[in-house]
């Protein structure tokens, strides 16, 4: 295994951590002064300084799109980091690697667009693309803004493995 394999087989499995931390927790959107919390898989609601209730909530269809596109492209940075160890027996996996890696990064590019649309929902109350005064995003929704800035990164680097070597 080259150095541009490791590196990017690094970055992809960090990509992917980093897209499963964000499924994995409730703070997508956070209301201020409530600490109500909402989250792809899992919505966090405190009444009146109570113990936080935690439940899966019902999806708006963006949400649910949203949902489906990040399971999606972790399955192909999955897949990715498989054909870049691979590599190192057979390197004409190199090229698949390139493209499945190129369709998640495709995968959360469309999820990041798709998200916003669903503020409008009636716990939020805002408009697509426009949250109210009330809620903001959080470190959930960063994380996943994360992995998709390095899923690109660690595309250049698979780009450049697929590069002639003269």
């Amino acid at each position: 295994m080259d150095k541009f394999s490791l590196i990017s087989a690094g970055l992809f499995s960090t990509a992917g951590m980093c897209a499963i931390i964000s499924l994995a927790s409730s703070e997508w959107i956070i209301e201020i002064g409530n600490n109500s919390k909402y989250g792809l898989m899992w919505q966090c609601i405190t009444i009146y300084k109570r113990n936080q209730i935690c439940f899966t909530p019902i999806l708006s269809t963006e949400w649910l799109i949203t949902l489906i596109l990040i399971f999606l492209g972790v399955i192909c940075i999955t897949t990715v980091v498989i054909l870049l160890v691979a590599s190192k027996w057979d390197r004409n996996v190199i090229f698949y690697a390139r493209w499945i890696g190129f369709s998640a990064m495709i995968l959360f590019c469309i999820a990041a667009v798709i998200f916003p649309l669903g503020f409008y929902v009636q716990e939020i109350g805002g408009l697509p693309y426009q949250l109210p005064n009330s809620h903001q995003v959080g470190i959930s929704y960063i994380f996943f803004i994360l992995a998709l800035w390095i899923t690109v990164i660690s595309e250049l680097f698979a780009g450049k493995i697929c590069l002639p070597h003269f």
